[in-house]
């Protein structure tokens, strides 16, 4: 694992390039999945997907899919808060997961871990830097979990991205809809997302291609 992963969660990448690194977590349901991918595809973006081993379960045809384009990485198994687990508990979320994610994905899901909510401490990052994982955060989080109900939308998302932009900037969307509304506003946003920072002269790389 390398040197400056360690000791920290990650909120930008160790460049002075222009570049984002596009990143998706996947630890409710998958119904903006087909959206992102095509997406991803017809823009031919890089990307790297934070998984739950539960959802690989859930979802095994879409993390092969995954797994044969993309970089994947350690989002542990069940989306629990570890601040509130024990050591063992940690421990058992991220090594459980590892096993289910990269036989279901076909890929190493090491050194890259996102601790589930973004709830961390010191401890906790000690131990995944224990198990060979960098914790990785975010520099932006387009909030598009919180759909429509929450006063979101596709423009806000843009602009929260372009209002972050810098060299390394990790984004964080999801892959699932929200909820109440059923809304993909992460799915809904990307090529505008996309189109914008390639318009301020910005690049795509992903967290895989630091460590």
């Amino acid at each position: 694992m390398p040197a400056w992963l360690v000791g920290k969660d990650i909120t930008v990448l160790p460049t002075s390039q222009p570049v984002v690194a596009l990143t998706f977590d996947a630890g409710a349901n998958a119904d903006a999945i087909p959206s992102i991918l095509s997406t991803l595809s017809k823009y031919h973006i890089p990307a790297t997907f934070f998984l739950t081993g539960k959802w690989v379960q859930a979802y095994p045809e879409y993390a092969r899919q995954i797994g044969a384009s993309y970089p994947v990485a350690n989002h542990t198994y069940d989306h629990q808060d570890l601040t509130t687990l024990t050591d063992a508990e940690v421990k058992s979320e991220i090594t459980s997961a590892a096993d289910i994610i990269d036989a279901g994905t076909g890929r190493d899901t090491h050194p890259m871990f996102r601790f589930p909510y973004g709830a961390e401490n010191s401890h906790d990052v000690s131990l995944a830097n224990s198990l060979g994982y960098g914790c990785i955060r975010w520099t932006v989080d387009t909030l598009g979990w919180e759909g429509t109900t929450g006063g979101n939308s596709a423009d806000k998302i843009v602009d929260r991205v372009i209002g972050g932009l810098m060299p390394g900037e990790i984004v964080i969307m999801h892959v699932g809809s929200n909820p109440d509304d059923g809304s993909t506003l992460d799915a809904d946003a990307l090529p505008q997302v996309i189109e914008q920072l390639q318009s301020h002269g910005y690049g795509f790389t992903t967290i895989a291609a630091y460590v």
